[in-house]
């Protein structure tokens, strides 16, 4: 999903030691520095402890009621699709998170450690509840409401949470599945209204007290889990802790929303073109910038720094980022390799913990000293990383990250499929999108091709999230495999970016 803000002025929100030394001495145009920089060494010095609601939200709150902040500039601001508006200054933000960690402890039960599922779109309750598990050391796991029942239950069992909370929208896809989820004790829902089995957070929320002191937090320990998608299994859950979220983002401050400045562009490499026909529209260039859900941003060009259309910019510290062969030997420039994230003999603050229930997949992530990012790419003599395909079957699509083995899955679970391969195919306005190729069962074969699609393409929607779904349908006879037996992937989709 790209991201277009417009940036001002540029001030940090919180600061941790020596922070704004992450870009050069002028860093008002964010210039990244090298990693190499020995002033560089006490920035990352990062707390024993640290928990971004009792460091930084509520010292906030301390300098409004001081008369040492304004609190004419809100901590949240809401606006939803008719016009409603909700505005919080930091002190609100504070007392509200407060109840709401008294509803998670106490009315729900949870404590530190424990997991809690959050399905809700983006209203102001969404970042109550995850405010109140910082401040109550629960772990919160976000998740789309483009969900189905089958999603749902997938995340409750591997996660092992013991509460969810959702809307009336989801209730009943909860309702069908909760009596195989042998961990989940607490439901919660946001509502005015009620229903069986299921605890109201607004009635809850207003009978609890405001005072709530945050329990203490190592950096090390976990604050949040992201469900990403893989291409060999389901969904992995990708942990991240209080330091690498909570003081990992903080080069990424705050912007007055005055006029428009500055453009930022994420999620997935634009093209020059792109970047040449956005320029001669409105004048300003796009920033680029490339992270991952486990290791936030590794690359960008800052403000400051000469855009290279097509680059996706230089490393930002702490990481020190090299593209390697399979021997982990740094390659020189123009040469195409993995990009590599050196985590030897120092592992990056930022970076993500650990593929939660899955060392093994943790394991392989890392080769001799460095973390491997499942990209392709190399770097050119100034220094600037280029991308140039995954090394997976990841499919990229309009922002989403989707994989093959979930969208082939609930294929199968459909009488007309006897097998199928997934794999990205090019699409002008969404990059790519998904394809699907089938082999029908022999009950199938004579049944209107068109129809059949359209019959498959709902089938999907309904058994998984609805972005998933295959736009592109081709029946075929059969699949290109190994001797062994394996789909090759690779091949399909080779024939379909024209490679072959």
């Amino acid at each position: 999903m790209r991201l277009l803000l417009k940036f001002p002025n540029f001030k940090f929100v919180w600061m941790p030691k020596a922070s704004c030394r992450l870009f050069s001495k002028h860093y008002r145009r964010c210039a990244p520095l090298n990693v190499s920089d020995p002033e560089l060494l006490d920035v990352y010095e990062v707390p024993e402890y640290f928990n971004f609601a009792h460091d930084v939200l509520d010292k906030w709150t301390q300098l409004e009621k001081d008369g040492r902040r304004s609190s004419f500039n809100p901590a949240l601001w809401w606006v939803s699709g008719k016009g409603d508006e909700v505005k919080w200054s930091f002190e609100e933000l504070g007392l509200l998170s407060r109840k709401t960690a008294n509803v998670l402890s106490a009315a729900c039960g949870l404590k530190k450690g424990d997991r809690l599922i959050v399905i809700l779109p983006r209203i102001p309750e969404w970042w109550l509840i995850t405010v109140g598990c910082i401040r109550t050391g629960i772990v919160f796991i976000p998740a789309t409401i483009q969900l189905r029942a089958n999603d749902i239950f997938y995340r409750l069992q591997s996660s092992e949470a013991k509460c969810i909370i959702t809307n009336d929208m989801l209730a009943p896809a909860v309702d069908s599945v909760v009596s195989k989820c042998q961990f989940l004790k607490t439901k919660v829902l946001v509502s005015e209204g009620n229903s069986d089995g299921w605890l109201n957070f607004n009635d809850l929320f207003r009978a609890a007290p405001e005072d709530h002191a945050p329990v203490k937090t190592k950096h090390h320990e976990p604050m949040i889990i992201y469900f990403t998608s893989g291409t060999t299994g389901y969904p992995k859950m990708v942990e991240h802790s209080y330091s690498s979220f909570g003081i990992g983002l903080t080069t990424v401050g705050s912007y007055k929303f005055m006029s428009l400045e500055h453009c930022v562009s994420a999620g997935e490499p634009n093209n020059p073109e792109v970047m040449e026909q956005w320029k001669s529209k409105t004048g300003l260039d796009i920033y680029e910038g490339y992270g991952q859900t486990e290791t936030v941003l590794v690359c960008c060009s800052g403000r400051g720094v000469k855009i290279k259309p097509g680059a996706i910019g230089k490393p930002v510290p702490p990481y020190d980022v090299q593209i390697i062969d399979e021997n982990c030997n740094s390659l020189p420039p123009g040469e195409e390799g993995d990009i590599a994230l050196r985590i030897k003999p120092t592992r990056p603050f930022c970076l993500f913990s650990r593929y939660v229930g899955d060392p093994e997949k943790t394991a392989a992530t890392e080769r001799g000293d460095f973390y491997i990012t499942g990209d392709r790419g190399f770097k050119d003599e100034d220094g600037y990383i280029w991308f140039v395909g995954r090394a997976d079957d990841i499919i990229l699509s309009s922002g989403y990250r989707i994989g093959p083995f979930e969208v082939e899955h609930a294929l199968m679970e459909h009488p007309a499929v006897a097998e199928s391969a997934v794999v990205s195919s090019p699409d002008p306005i969404r990059g790519e999108v998904v394809k699907a190729f089938i082999v029908l069962s022999p009950n199938y074969t004579s049944h209107d091709p068109e129809k059949l699609t359209l019959e498959l393409q709902e089938h999907v929607k309904k058994v998984t999230a609805p972005y998933k779904y295959p736009r592109k349908v081709e029946f075929v006879e059969h699949l290109p495999k190994t001797v062994s037996g394996k789909i090759q992937r690779k091949q399909l989709r080779n024939k379909e970016w024209g490679r072959i």
